[in-house]
């Protein structure tokens, strides 16, 4: 069915909308998909859109509330620049039959089929790009690795490369986003208002595949496209959020690195979840960022978007984006900062630890905690005098107020000694940007006011290192073999806190969280349920025989205008 939709503007194109289209695959699964183009005569580049999250919903209003409906300004592509778009419900979703198993390898052969089926059509010119977020994302991430020919382009906006590491294992701890996703998918896939007809059943029970396959098999390694990023020919523009450490960051950047082809990398300042989804909403956005690499790729336009610089950092601290030739930033040098016992009185808390740029002696001590703490009321969060207090219960270890301005910028590292009185247990860390504090504030034993910049997780019977893949800026683990550890020995943990941007002002702290839990106060919809087997006491040294260190990358100093 197809009808016409105007607006009462003059736009350069009307646009048709036509649905009730099926596409039968190799082993005659039909699959739906939803087209908006111009309604003229000649072929238009296609943007391509795929996802478990029915095309029927694209009318709805944007709104947080409705997270998974990203699909972006799609008449403003359609109308103003001359580019049909087509959304599809993948197997099993939507109107689309057969049995949806997420990202699985039948999933992926129709990423492929659909993107030749949509460049062969009389509307399109035989060009297509890969168009969209999260869920699109990671399609897109797919549709390069199968390389169809009609693929021109992709531009996964803030996708997961790997999802057991980086979505549903951080570390090898689980974390509970991913299954209330999968029901979220069903739900809404099957509930209706009332009186309408019922809509389609998930049958496949995928949350529960994702809680037994503990470890990175080949249930997993299926549906990562980490594993053959390389494959990718068509030209690349990778966005990621620095705020997105518990789904997607990770991915956006090991995309770029892994990426072989012509490539392009931002990463903005959205803070959160919310902001990254409204960001995707706006036509201004669209027209700065991705309009320029759709034009190029699909419509030829001699516009030079890929000469430019080929990363662009936001700039936490600073406000600002900083535009690189390479990523990691090249001169970029890894600053130790060692903890020790401290105190570093800025802080309210278990041990209000010390982070600076010498060893410890000898004589540096250790620090330790028993879990569950008693006080610990919302995950691992306490209550202070002003409610619930993330550090109180905690352990911090925070530098003196910093004597001159300081730029981080790349991955993170934290070489950590530790031991515990069990045979299995949990890092947590955190990276805060730690404001002044006036001394009556501090008197009171209100807590400074700290923003987070990066976290990181490491489950310590996943401690096995990837020796092909890791490297000196990024750790990698096998997660293939857990191996328990011996209660009371000292191990060095090498875990990998995601990368970050920022600008600690002179007179700011520097502080490191670390803790065995989380709370849905510091980390929303990403969280990890705390365990029964998570009682004991945990030991963090902090000496010159075991000096633990955080290991930061300092950005080169930038040139004065002008210069």
């Amino acid at each position: 069915m197809a009808r016409k939709s105007r607006r009462k503007s003059t736009p350069k194109y009307d646009m048709i909308i036509e649905d009730d289209i099926f596409v039968t695959m190799r082993d005659g699964t039909q699959l739906a998909p939803r087209i908006y183009r111009p309604d003229a005569i000649g072929g238009f580049p296609a943007l391509a859109a795929i996802s478990p999250y029915q095309f029927v919903t694209d009318d709805l209003p944007h709104s947080t509330q409705f997270l998974w409906r990203e699909v972006g300004p799609v008449e403003w592509y359609v109308r103003e620049h001359g580019y049909a778009y087509v959304r599809v419900d993948v197997r099993g979703t939507g109107k689309s039959d057969g049995t949806y198993n997420l990202l699985d390898y039948d999933e992926q052969q129709d990423i492929y089929e659909l993107i030749e089926w949509i460049s062969r059509q009389p509307w399109c010119s035989g060009k297509v790009g890969g168009f969209g977020q999260s869920y699109y994302a990671w399609s897109q991430w797919f549709m390069g690795i199968m390389n169809p020919p009609g693929l021109a382009c992709i531009a996964p906006y803030d996708g997961a490369v790997d999802i057991y590491r980086g979505t549903a294992y951080h570390g090898g701890i689980y974390c509970d986003f991913m299954a209330t996703w999968y029901n979220l998918i069903r739900v809404n896939n099957l509930h209706r208002a009332a009186n309408a007809p019922t809509g389609k059943a998930l049958t496949e029970d995928i949350g529960f595949e994702m809680q037994i396959h503990q470890t990175y098999d080949d249930w997993w390694k299926e549906r990562s496209a980490w594993e053959w990023l390389d494959q990718i020919k068509v030209p690349t523009y990778s966005i990621g959020h620095w705020g997105k450490m518990g789904l997607h960051l990770r991915g956006n950047i090991l995309g770029y690195e892994d990426v072989k082809a012509p490539k392009k990398l931002t990463v903005t300042g959205a803070r959160d979840v919310f902001e990254a989804h409204d960001l995707f909403d706006k036509i201004e956005y669209h027209e700065r960022e991705l309009l320029p690499f759709y034009a190029q790729h699909l419509k030829g336009r001699k516009n030079k978007f890929m000469e430019k610089a080929p990363v662009k950092i936001y700039v936490r601290g600073l406000e600002e984006y900083r535009e690189e030739k390479s990523w990691p930033i090249k001169g970029t040098r890894l600053q130790p900062f060692y903890l020790s016992k401290g105190p570093s009185g800025s802080v309210t808390s278990q041990n209000d630890g010390g982070l600076g740029r010498k060893k410890e002696g000898r004589g540096g001590g250790t620090t330790e905690y028993s879990y569950p703490d008693p006080a610990w009321k919302l995950g691992v969060v306490a209550m202070g005098p002003m409610g619930p207090d993330p550090v109180r219960r905690a352990l911090p270890f925070t530098t003196p107020p910093l004597k001159e301005d300081l730029e981080v910028i790349g991955p993170v590292v934290l070489k950590l000694f530790a031991s515990s009185t069990t045979t299995d247990t949990d890092f947590f860390v955190r990276i805060q940007d730690q404001f002044p504090q006036s001394a009556a504030d501090r008197k009171k034993g209100l807590q400074p006011q700290a923003i987070t910049m990066s976290k990181g997780w490491l489950r310590a019977s996943h401690r096995q290192l990837d020796e092909k893949r890791s490297t000196k800026l990024r750790p990698i683990y096998t997660h293939a073999d857990p191996q328990p550890i011996a209660p009371g020995k000292i191990y060095q943990f090498d875990i990998e806190v995601m990368p970050f941007a920022n600008l600690f002002r002179k007179g700011h702290r520097i502080r490191l969280e670390i803790i065995n839990g989380d709370s849905p106060v510091t980390d929303a919809i990403f969280t990890h349920q705390y365990l029964y087997y998570k009682v004991g006491t945990d030991t963090i040294y902090h000496s010159a025989q075991h000096p633990s260190q955080l290991l930061l990358p300092v950005a080169p100093k930038r040139r004065a205008k002008g210069r």
